[in-house]
């Protein structure tokens, strides 16, 4: 796919400004609304849902380093509660979420939206693209890694004796996680909306049980308090504040899972249950802890009774578990639009659900997501240690997607400059300020999503670079289709043989290679040859109408323009099923695919650095084959060897 169609181009987007603007009709407004709002609270506030278990607790730890004072508590809860108004509350539920890419979330539907509203694809956008999806992938090994660690620490709690099968215990549970996900979640996932509901009732009851330990939390609503902590501890609050931001962490999948649920099911679920929920743990927490502060180690689960701590653990754990859970699928659909954009090479997309299409498993990043979490549950042993590593993914990602949102606000809604500075500038300095306090924590274990992030960089950076570099070398020797028609026209020595070929090539003006050596080899020419050229559109979806554009370039060549959405599978016998319909004619008994397999070996000139060219054969090698990406049949597949020099 040639680079200028990695990210879609702006005539297959249909692009409609209204499809992005704050008042687009939900998509899931027909549906059942109930069940959209439970279903939200399973899946997108399974994360964000977890963090009382240790954000308060590393915040005290962070603040309490030269002893903890009721003006420490108090100012630790205010910014809790006003972190969880001002970039939840505020950024995504009242903001963001309105700025949807046709129904669908995350940071490269921002990227679609700001490339369609600038009608260009500049350099600068990709790379922001490239660093949130990095970030994303990063924070997609850790969560599960410290959610599931943090949790199974309350059994050290309930009988200290338990201390040592932490981490054996959490690697089981991980490992479970990882290995169900070839069957998919679809049988256990009707489960985890009641099992979060369940979890956020148990944590407002609880909050609400222990704010009366202590009547003068409830001062920690007033946001002067927060104010007065960072001004009298200067820059050592950036410490506590690098904690506090763990509060807010998956707060990014409110928007990214918007296309799963539509927005007021999201929205709903928040104001109702969540965001309350959440508020009264970190005010029960606080107001004990003032009564009690001694029980400042690990205040979540001292709030329970004795009698209730071992179920409470148990219920953290699947809690952790499914904030897990949502975070994996997460990062496969991610990667799945990545793939779509080019950004990535071919990889296998199994679908695990009959019915529903966003449920997917994709085999190679499970075993390196699963790898990864592995290596930092053995490594940190602790969810305090680990602690330091989450946050600069999050933070990073909350940034770029603020400077995108910008974008959207002022070239797409025609907000008032005045007014996007107004709204914006507040937003990332509050962001950039919780990216600092997370720096801090770089030399301790905040270094690994940075080289995580840099990893993945690295790779899409060199996929995107090689794959320009081979199209460019592909071009350099091409015949066009055209002269190549008319030099058939000419020519009597081609038998020609009936039925119907098909031909993939990624530029439609040039003959693809598959073509040129089935005559160069076999001097045949088949009664119709289709010319496929399949793009990705800026859209998440393409309607069946807008499938295919046909041009009949002459009477054995037709061209089909094929065009599908990001999140959709780039089923090829189903869109000539529907080319059929528009007139081609054609058998698919009596059709064969005909594919260009490439093989590449180094050039001598370098045209990449060498690093750089060997990663890119290596990704090359790595990619699934084009007939199961595409889903042709593979007993009507034929495939030709070609050979390039990069």
């Amino acid at each position: 796919m040639r680079l200028g169609q990695m990210m879609g181009q702006q005539a297959a987007s249909g692009y409609d400004r209204r499809a992005v603007g704050p008042n687009v009709p939900d998509q899931h407004a027909t549906k059942n609304r109930a069940a959209l709002v439970v279903g939200a609270v399973g899946i997108v506030y399974g994360d964000i849902g977890t963090s009382p278990i240790y954000a308060m607790r590393e915040s005290l730890h962070a603040a309490s380093r030269d002893g903890l004072t009721r003006a420490d508590v108090l100012g630790v809860i205010s910014l809790l509660i006003w972190t969880l108004i001002l970039i939840v509350s505020f950024k995504y539920v009242m903001l963001v979420m309105r700025a949807d890419n046709r129904g669908e979330g995350g940071t490269l539907s921002l990227v679609t939206l700001v490339q369609q509203a600038l009608g260009r694809r500049p350099v600068w956008l990709l790379g922001l693209g490239m660093i949130g999806v990095s970030l994303f992938f990063g924070d997609a090994i850790i969560t599960p890694a410290m959610s599931v660690l943090s949790a199974v620490e309350g059994l050290s709690i309930v009988t200290p004796a338990l201390g040592p099968y932490v981490v054996p215990m959490t690697l089981v549970i991980i490992a479970g996680l990882f290995i169900v996900q070839r069957w998919g979640t679809g049988a256990v996932s009707v489960l985890f909306g009641p099992i979060m509901t369940v979890w956020f009732l148990v944590m407002a009851v609880m909050g609400l049980l222990h704010i009366q330990d202590d009547w003068s939390i409830l001062r920690a609503l007033n946001p002067q308090h927060a104010a007065s902590f960072v001004a009298h501890n200067g820059l050592a609050s950036l410490i506590v504040l690098g904690s506090v931001f763990l509060a807010v962490t998956g707060g990014e999948a409110l928007y990214a899972d918007m296309g799963h649920f539509g927005r007021r099911p999201i929205r709903m679920a928040w104001i109702a249950l969540v965001w309350p929920a959440l508020t009264l743990s970190y005010l029960g927490q606080g107001a004990m802890i003032l009564a009690h502060p001694e029980r400042a180690e690990n205040p979540f689960f001292l709030m329970a009774p004795s009698w209730a701590l071992l179920p409470l653990v148990l219920l953290a754990t699947m809690a952790t578990v499914i904030a897990s859970q949502a975070v994996i699928s997460g990062a496969f659909s991610m990667i799945k639009q990545a793939v779509r954009m080019n950004l990535l090479p071919r990889l296998e997309i199994l679908h695990t659900s009959e019915t529903q299409e966003g449920q997917i498993y994709l085999p190679r990043i499970n075993a390196v997501l699963a790898i990864g979490v592995f290596i930092l549950v053995i490594v940190f042993g602790t969810s305090s240690n680990l602690a330091a590593a989450y946050g600069i993914a999050v933070t990073g990602d909350m940034v770029i997607t603020t400077i995108l949102a910008a974008f959207v606000f002022l070239r797409v809604w025609r907000w008032p400059v005045a007014l996007v500075v107004a709204v914006v500038l507040p937003l990332l300095s509050l962001e950039l300020l919780f990216l600092g306090s997370n720096a801090i924590k770089i030399p301790h274990g905040g270094w690994v999503p940075i080289v995580m992030a840099a990893l993945m960089i690295a790779i899409m950076g060199t996929w995107v670079r090689g794959s320009r570099h081979v199209q460019i070398q592909a071009r350099r020797h091409a015949t066009s289709i055209t002269a190549l028609i008319g030099m058939l026209n000419r020519s009597r020595r081609l038998v020609s043989v009936p039925g119907t070929a098909v031909f993939l090539t990624a530029d439609p003006d040039i003959a693809p290679a598959a073509l040129l050596h089935n005559i160069k080899h076999n001097h045949v020419l088949h009664e119709q040859n289709l010319i496929v050229c399949v793009t990705v559109a800026t859209r998440p979806y393409v309607a069946n109408a807008d499938r295919s554009t046909i041009t009949r370039l002459s009477d054995g060549f037709t061209r089909i323009d094929m065009c599908f959405g990001y999140m959709e599978e780039t089923n090829l016998p189903k869109g000539l099923a529907l080319a059929r319909k528009q007139g081609v004619r054609f058998d698919i008994m009596t059709t064969s695919f005909f594919l260009s397999q490439r093989s590449f070996r180094r050039s001598k000139s370098h045209g990449l650095p060498a690093w750089q060219e060997a990663l890119f054969l290596s990704l090359a090698k790595s990619a699934t084959s084009a007939t199961d990406f595409y889903h042709l049949p593979s007993s009507r597949v034929v495939v030709l060897g070609q050979q390039m020099v990069i």
